[in-house]
């Protein structure tokens, strides 16, 4: 990661070996308190202060953990329990961290999936689910006080793969395409990235947090997949990375928020062979599992000493 300059990084839990082995790297890191401890931390405060004084703060300041995402797409997912559970655990982790004087340095925060929003297309008909909102709507009033952005997961990837025919391959790939227009803010859009982050810049607007930012927390593409997956191929994944990368490193804003840099987090750093699910599921990888490259985007491969649990990464 530092031979590729990479800054930032997300994992999804709070690997100690992990957390040790990025001590002294000046690497920012996000950890994640898992799904299946919502519950459990969202019944008192102490709960959740143990969890951080075992996975957090015996780490700081070597290692510059810098947020916790409290789960990963819960609210829109189909266990509803952890959708009663999600604010209240968010808010024993960060009233954990306060007592611990940890708030002002590591940000809470939540990932969302593409399921909270009932529309999102044209962007500016962006808006949550109706069965979300009684749920997202005391979070963000929550994450506005304690000035946590909106983490949403974009990947233009599936979009396409579920339905090919009536989107651009190259719309979903930065490559030139005549794009689409947005009739009612008069915007013009060439790539789905961008159009996905305005379609939650709008949700977030009709539920009365247009001052809130998002930050991509995952976006990718596949390079192989199954058969009806058949955009999941090498040339594809690093066209899209590349070109990601390429338009991360202008710094520059989203045609409905032109001011905003737009930030995200790369999924993923290496191909993960044990994950369940599609072919397309082991092989969103930037780096394979020796520390090679999966195909050239700019970065240098080098064989680590460990990529257990290493599963994103930031580039902003």
């Amino acid at each position: 990661m530092k031979a590729s300059k990479i800054m930032n990084t997300r994992i999804f839990d709070a690997d100690h070996e992990v957390l040790k082995a990025f001590k002294g790297s000046g690497i920012e890191i996000t950890v994640g308190l898992g799904n299946e401890f919502l519950t459990d931390i969202s019944v008192n405060e102490d709960r959740a202060m143990n969890w951080i004084k075992e996975n957090v703060e015996p780490f700081l300041p070597g290692t510059r953990i810098v947020g916790i995402a409290v789960g990963n797409e819960i609210l829109g997912g189909g266990n509803q329990e952890l959708w009663e559970v999600l604010l209240p655990a968010a808010k024993n982790v960060y009233n954990a961290l306060d007592r611990l004087h940890l708030a002002d340095k590591v940000q809470v925060s939540s990932p969302h999936s593409a399921a909270v929003f009932a529309t999102s297309y044209p962007p500016s008909a962006g808006a949550f689910k109706e069965s979300v909102m009684p749920y997202m709507k005391p979070l963000l009033d929550f994450f506005s006080q304690i000035k946590s952005p909106f983490y949403i997961n974009t990947y233009p990837f599936l979009a396409y793969i579920s339905d090919p025919d009536h989107i651009d391959l190259n719309y979903a790939l930065f490559k030139k395409n005549p794009g689409i227009y947005d009739q009612k803010t008069n915007l013009h859009y060439d790539n789905m990235f961008e159009a996905q982050i305005d379609a939650s810049y709008a949700a977030l607007e009709k539920a009365g947090f247009e001052n809130m930012e998002v930050i991509v927390s995952e976006t990718g593409w596949a390079s192989h997949g199954d058969p009806n997956e058949a955009a999941a191929t090498v040339s594809n994944a690093r066209t899209y990375n590349f070109n990601l990368r390429k338009r991360l490193l202008k710094k520059k804003g989203t045609p409905y928020r032109p001011k905003r840099v737009v930030k995200a987090y790369v999924f993923a750093m290496f191909n993960e062979n044990l994950k369940p699910g599609p072919t397309s599921e082991r092989n969103f990888g930037l780096f394979k599992a020796d520390g090679s490259v999966s195909y050239n985007i700019g970065f240098t491969g080098l064989v680590p000493s460990s990529a257990k649990s290493l599963i994103a990464m930031k580039v902003c």
